[in-house]
This record gives C-alpha cells, structure tokens and sequence, in this order.
C-alpha cells in the first residue's frame, strides 16, 4: 500500500522568530519512503536539521516577520497491515528493565504519576500484569474521556484530563501512558499522521497521538483515542509526553495562520 502525506503550515510572526519543527517522518521509517520529504517554505529560509536526545529529526529555522507557510507532501510505503496484537507480550519486573526504558517510568511535564499512582494502582491492580493490563488501561480512558476537538486545550495535563472528563488524541494518550507508568510499565508519547484508512472518514484531518508500551522485551503500539488497530500510522517522533515532540516550538510570538494535514491511501486507476 502506498500513502500520500504532508501538510501545509503558515506562520504570522511579527518579528524574525526562531522556531524548532518536529515534523518530519521518523528515522525508522525513512526507508519506507518513495519520495523526498524536505520541507519547503514560501519565503527565503534557512533550515537546518539534527537528530535530538529521543532519536527525532529536529529542523531549525528562524522565520522572518510576517506569514511563512511550510509544507511537504510525500509518499510511503505502507504494510497495509493493522497495528500488531501481541496478547501474550509479558510484563518486566523493573530489574530486569533495559536502562534505555527507564525514563518512561518517570514522571514528566503531562504525566503526573504522582498524582494518578492512587487512582491508577486502585484501578488496575487486579488486572493480569503485561499487554492485558495495558489493555484494560486503553479501555478505561477509551470510555472516560469525551472526545472533541472543541476540547483542546494545550496546557491540559494527564491530571487535568482525569478531573475533567474530556480531551483530543493527545490528552488520551498522556492519561494512559501516566497510568501505565504508575503501574511500572514503561510507556512513551508517539505523533504522526493516521489517515483514515480503513474506517469513517473524519474531517479536519489533524496529526495524531499515540503511545508505545514495552512488553516482552519490545515496543508495541497502543491507541486510547480509538481503542482499536488501525491500518497506516506514520510515526513522525516519540518522547516522553507532547513537550518533546511539539511540531513546532517558537522563540518569540507567533500566530498559527493555516493548518492543513492530509494523509490518504494511494488507490491506483482501475484498482
């Protein structure tokens, strides 16, 4: 299966701004690409990129004042395939962790496992430890937050989305990955594109969140928001919650003028 995908993000600065921008496809899936993903701006920009702490591609540039637009449009390949089940991925005593795992354990800017430990251990303590009990995580937020995009909020927390009931993709997985964390399980941020393939047509299309869990001596995907595979995620970055992999970290005020993400399967004439 073939994918196309790529956006188009505009800018209003009122001065030369520097920004950083996480946008592009991850390392791991780089060579699933059939065409260039460089970005392209409207204006004369400089860009530059390097590789942070998470293993992300990170792209510097300073934009000048007035309105930038930044797009990219490629295509990838794809399985096809739905997110892998792995019902019998099991639970690691935190001994036997990899030192690399650790930090997911911790407590960060949108997971307060200080806060959630009680409710989490309250929950999910009698829950078969491993991929059923990430499982039985994933459901219980699946049905206790209400979706809408109405509800975004950038500044809403793990913490602040169990009080209050509600939320967009980002704020199911930051609950979910600090409930997993309470119950020592690590569990890590993931943002890219999920297009609707496969399922309901859903407009405006946005980026994604998600998060990855490790089991059984491996990363494996979950998804709170849907609570079901899905066919065609392309990772973009992962980090410990939406701080480390923010599209677009500014350095100076800035107005988002234009918002435009697409992601569709490739149907081929005649197919």
């Amino acid at each position: 299966m073939q994918i196309r995908a790529g956006f188009n993000i505009a800018y209003d600065c009122p001065k030369p701004t520097p920004m950083l921008l996480v946008l592009s496809v991850h390392p791991s899936r780089t060579p699933d690409l059939l065409t260039s993903q460089n970005m392209s701006f409207d204006r004369d920009v400089g860009a530059s990129d390097y590789v942070d702490g998470f293993g992300n591609v990170c792209t510097r540039i300073t934009a000048p004042a007035g309105l930038t637009t930044i797009s990219a449009d490629f295509r990838i390949a794809d399985s096809g395939l739905p997110d892998i089940l792995s019902p019998q991925a099991r639970q690691h005593p935190i001994h036997e962790l990899p030192e690399e795992t650790l930090v997911y354990l911790l407590g960060s800017r949108y997971c307060e496992t200080d806060r959630l430990g009680n409710a989490a251990w309250s929950l999910f303590a009698g829950t078969p430890p491993g991929w059923a009990r990430v499982q039985a995580i994933c459901d219980h937020v699946n049905q206790w937050i209400t979706f809408g995009y109405h509800f975004a909020r950038a500044d809403r927390s793990a913490w602040d989305s169990y009080l209050e009931r509600k939320g967009v993709c980002r704020d199911y997985a930051h609950l979910a990955i600090a409930f997993c964390r309470c119950m020592n399980i690590p569990a890590r941020y993931c943002t890219g594109y999920l297009g609707d393939i496969g399922v309901p047509r859903v407009d405006p299309m946005d980026f994604s969140a998600w998060f990855e869990v490790y089991l059984g001596g491996a990363w494996h995907t979950f998804d709170a928001r849907n609570n079901k595979p899905r066919i065609g995620r392309i990772l973009m970055a992962r980090g410990r919650d939406a701080t480390d992999v923010a599209i677009s970290t500014t350095f100076g005020a800035t107005t988002l003028a234009r918002f435009e993400i697409f992601t569709d399967e490739i149907v081929e004439a005649g197919a």
